[in-house]
């Protein structure tokens, strides 16, 4: 292993170490346990859109290059876009249902399992990318930003529908399949088409994930606060 993939590993590990302490601990920030909605849980939103939307997506469109060499010119957009839509569905179905259960189901374990194990595939494949893509020091600081506020908004959903479950069991697998991930990650080698669609799959589910959480008006987010994340952070994006 060459010395700058070591120090790729070096990076990416400690920000995998940062992602997994955010999913162990986050479930205990009482001050993001508020009503209405805390202006802290409101700015990490912002964070999160201002993320996916100035970084994920043109990170998208870099991989229509590569997707050139295999699905031609005419189809290479639509190819890593339909993934991304496929990432969005997948969890946007997982949503409709765990809506839909009736009140008495938050404490049937093959919903909460379901729940979490998707979850987990969607930290483990975050983990992968963690390692496996090529990103400047700052970029991968700004990435573990984005995405470690993007999961304290998730962890705020997940222990709304789960608050007994997910501080005992579901906050310490997810944080372990960020680990798993990249694990994975520095141990094998799969082609770059694929792990493409892992990228675009997780844009997919990271613009459903943060949009569900902070803009339905039932959760009395706090505009100012959403604002304020999404500009600093987009000034932030736009500065590097």
């Amino acid at each position: 292993m060459n010395t700058w993939l070591d120090a790729r590993v070096a990076t990416s590990l400690l920000a995998t170490i940062g992602l997994s302490f955010v999913h162990a601990t986050a479930s205990r920030l009482k001050f993001l346990d508020t009503e209405p909605r805390s202006r802290w849980l409101s700015f990490a939103g912002g964070v999160a859109v201002a993320y996916a939307l100035m970084h994920l997506l043109p990170e998208l469109s870099e991989y229509t290059r590569l997707t050139q060499e295999h699905f031609g010119e005419e189809f290479s957009t639509r190819v890593v876009y339909a993934v991304a839509l496929a990432g969005l569905i997948v969890f946007y179905g997982i949503d409709w249902y765990v809506e839909r259960a009736q009140p008495e189901d938050e404490q049937t374990p093959a919903l909460f399992w379901s729940h979490v194990a998707t979850f987990a595939t969607y930290n483990a494949i975050i983990g992968y990318v963690l390692v496996r893509e090529d990103r400047s020091g700052t970029q991968l600081l700004f990435y573990t930003i984005g995405i470690g506020l993007h999961f304290i908004v998730n962890d705020d959903g997940m222990r709304r529908n789960y608050p007994r479950r997910y501080r005992r069991y579901g906050r310490w697998i997810l944080s372990a399949a960020i680990v798993a991930g990249w694990m994975i990650g520095t141990a094998t080698d799969i082609h770059e088409l694929i792990s493409a669609g892992l990228t675009a799959f997780l844009a997919g589910g990271i613009l459903l994930n943060t949009f569900k959480e902070e803009l339905p008006a039932e959760r009395e987010s706090r505009f100012g606060a959403f604002t304020l994340g999404c500009i600093a952070y987009a000034g932030i994006l736009m500065l590097t």
